[in-house]
């Protein structure tokens, strides 16, 4: 049976800070068919300093606020709301994830919500303190890699294992880092726990600039799951990272893309996203095992397509079977054209008439 992937359908900040508003968001994902609903959990402060300014893609798409700052704390979820969110999604059956962009709110999620699972962001790939704490849960990981090289995708995993490896000091220097990589314990906790998601940081990102084929350049070197973690418009990206081997897509929606707030132009309607949840359900029952064998159901059609030696023209016994008198023509119930060269040249047996199969 073909791999499930995971369809992890990203509520983000999409519920412009309104409890309301991000239960619709579930009950959209639920009627998807998503595998479970994705938010995002953070403290404000912590997250931007005062004067951090906006992306520009924030700046075209989100309200009049003008610095980071002032935006995400509008975008703000509070305990109680992340609660009541959470029982939402375990009384419409599916599940709730969020990704924690501060230690304190990895430790809410972890220990007041008690989340199965956490994803990294990526712009925190390279918050080495937020990771090394991530990984101390041992709790599986979703870490995104946008905007990152492959070394950089390395020295997170490094942090990660070191992490997962059981240490509860903090490394002394890198090379504590990269002997936890490289260790077998560390290489196993990473298989184990960790999933990356190949993924380029713009909204929308560019079709030329998605680069697909880094899925297959980030399971080469680090031998772990990837999937994919889409910022383009549409949803035919990521039924293509499906198609070639992402185990998991992660895809922003939204109720109304028309909404003010920095992600909902570059998110999918809720039909979008049932068509996307369609399409790679369709997909994985397409991909198959990759052995080439004939499917049962074609196999009632091998002899309608497929032919066999006939009569070009009425033969008579003792005549000299050659390229002039044999042809080869459906159905394919009698001798194989394959055993065309071995009869040239042997002499008929019997009488035949045109069209008739050939059986010696």
């Amino acid at each position: 049976m073909s791999q499930h992937i995971e369809i992890i359908a990203e509520a983000g900040v999409n519920h412009n800070g309104s409890v309301e508003l991000a239960k619709e968001l579930v009950d959209a994902a639920v009627a998807a068919g998503a595998d479970c609903v994705k938010f995002q959990t953070f403290k404000g402060e912590k997250l931007a300093a005062r004067f951090a300014a906006k992306a520009e893609y924030q700046k075209a798409s989100s309200g009049l606020e003008a610095t980071q700052l002032e935006m995400i704390k509008r975008l703000e979820l509070s305990e109680e709301d992340h609660l009541a969110i959470l029982m939402y999604c375990k009384k419409k059956n599916i599940r709730f994830l969020s990704t924690p962009f501060d230690i304190e709110s990895m430790h809410f999620l972890v220990e007041k919500l008690q989340v199965d699972q956490l994803k990294i962001a990526s712009g925190d790939i390279t918050n080495a303190p937020l990771l090394f704490a991530v990984a101390q849960t041992h709790k599986p990981l979703i870490l995104s890699t946008g905007m990152s090289t492959l070394g950089e995708v390395e020295s997170a995993l490094s942090v990660l294992a070191y992490g997962l490896c059981g240490n509860q000091a903090p490394p002394n220097c890198s090379e504590d880092l990269r002997a936890a990589f490289y260790s077998k314990e560390g290489q196993r906790m990473l298989q184990e726990q960790v999933t990356i998601l190949h993924c380029v940081t713009e909204y929308p990102a560019p079709y030329e600039d998605l680069n697909l084929s880094a899925i297959h350049t980030l399971k080469h070197a680090f031998k772990l799951p990837v999937g994919f973690s889409d910022h383009s418009l549409g949803i035919y990206m990521p039924i293509a990272a499906a198609a070639i081997g992402a185990t998991v897509i992660e895809k922003h929606f939204t109720l109304d893309k028309s909404f003010a707030g920095p992600d909902h132009k570059a998110s999918l309607d809720p039909y979008e996203l049932k068509e996307l949840v369609i399409a790679i359900r369709q997909l994985e029952k397409a991909r198959g095992n990759g052995i080439k064998i004939p499917q049962s159901s074609e196999l009632k059609n091998s002899n309608v397509a497929r032919r066999s030696i006939v009569a070009g023209k009425k033969i008579c016994k003792g005549d000299i079977f050659s390229t002039e008198n044999l042809e080869t023509k459906r159905p394919g119930t009698g001798l194989s054209p394959f055993l065309y060269w071995s009869i040239l040249g042997k002499i008929s047996e019997r009488d035949y008439e045109i069209d008739e199969e050939i059986s010696a």
